[in-house]
């Protein structure tokens, strides 16, 4: 990448604008982290431990699930440490890094949606060659073709946000490296650049993988319609209604902040929605996913109740050497 500005570090402003708030903040979004790891490892376990859940569909949540641990992880690991710390400092090299892995994982999330969405049109359209169509195989390439697609389209949105000039104002107000505040800080921005970014971060990732969404879900509906049986129908828009949530959830935030034009004066709202889509939202899917499903639960409670007698049986050790 081209280095010839005059700006070298950046300063994460946001949160500064509360200093008696620091500590509280800090419990909070701490708390926040460890729940939603908390959640998201319970369900990659309960994936990962039951074969009764050893299916495309919790496979491709599976994927998910470990895609958003890391995405909070690059994000809310950062804040902490900002919010205990009176330098606020983020170089170039640290700035793209987060960027990148942020809008990679997320449009890995974005394409694993889309893939799960027509995991769900395969299995009602075709359920007795579903087994034959979804193989482990072809999962597997789904969910590697969505991280591919991810961080290529994230490699291509740095390249263009840090080739440009930094020779002005230093401060992003913002908690994070977001593209709109990095580049609204560019001495040479243009419209050529904004479009390239639209193109890729809205208009590819976002819109394309809610197109794709909704063109399996018209093809869902096209299917059930048809289907005779008023329980059938209802067993089919049940097997979709925690995908659905889910992406309602997703996109409802994302879209938000990345689809409507962008000024100086929205940045604080942006900062206020991406608190909800970066600490939020990845503690509403698995808990969307374990309270909408009958298989997700029981998992948790075989979990549950494994760990609660394994605790005990160190309890009863322990007791016994003393």
């Amino acid at each position: 990448m081209r280095n010839d500005s005059t700006v070298n570090t950046f300063i994460l402003w946001e949160f500064s604008s509360f200093p008696d708030l620091q500590g509280l903040l800090f419990v909070v979004i701490f708390f926040s982290h460890v729940t939603i790891l908390a959640a998201n490892v319970s369900i990659m376990l309960a994936i990962k431990l039951s074969h009764s859940l050893h299916t495309p569909m919790y496979f491709f949540l599976l994927g998910l699930s470990f895609s958003e641990t890391y995405t909070t992880m690059v994000i809310i690991l950062r804040v902490l440490v900002d919010l205990l710390s009176k330098s606020k400092t983020i170089s170039f090299p640290e700035c793209a890094t987060q960027m990148f892995f942020f809008f990679g994982l997320g449009g890995n999330n974005c394409f694993i949606l889309a893939a799960m969405s027509y995991d769900r049109y395969t299995a009602i359209h075709n359920p007795l060659r579903y087994p034959i169509l979804k193989t482990p195989k072809v999962c597997f390439l789904l969910m590697m073709a969505s991280c591919i697609v991810g961080i290529l389209i994230s490699l291509c949105i740095i390249t263009i946000v840090f080739n440009l000039s930094y020779c002005g104002s230093n401060i992003i107000h913002h908690f994070f490296c977001d593209i709109a505040p990095v580049v609204h800080l560019a001495c040479d921005y243009t419209s050529y650049h904004k479009m390239a970014i639209y193109i890729y971060a809205s208009a590819f990732v976002l819109l394309g993988s809610v197109v794709l969404i909704m063109v399996s879900y018209v093809f869902i509906i096209s299917v059930v319609i048809k289907m005779p049986s008023t329980e059938g129908r209802y067993k089919a828009f049940s097997t979709c209604s925690s995908h659905l949530t889910v992406v309602s959830i997703h996109y409802g935030f994302a879209c938000f902040v990345y689809l409507r034009p962008k000024e100086s004066d929205t940045f604080r709202e942006d900062m206020l929605m991406a608190v909800t889509y970066t600490m939020l939202t990845p503690l509403l899917n698995p808990i969307v996913y374990s309270l909408r499903n009958k298989e997700m639960r029981t998992a948790l409670r075989k979990i549950r109740d494994n760990g609660n007698r394994f605790f005990l049986q160190l309890s009863s050790k322990r007791d016994q050497n003393i």
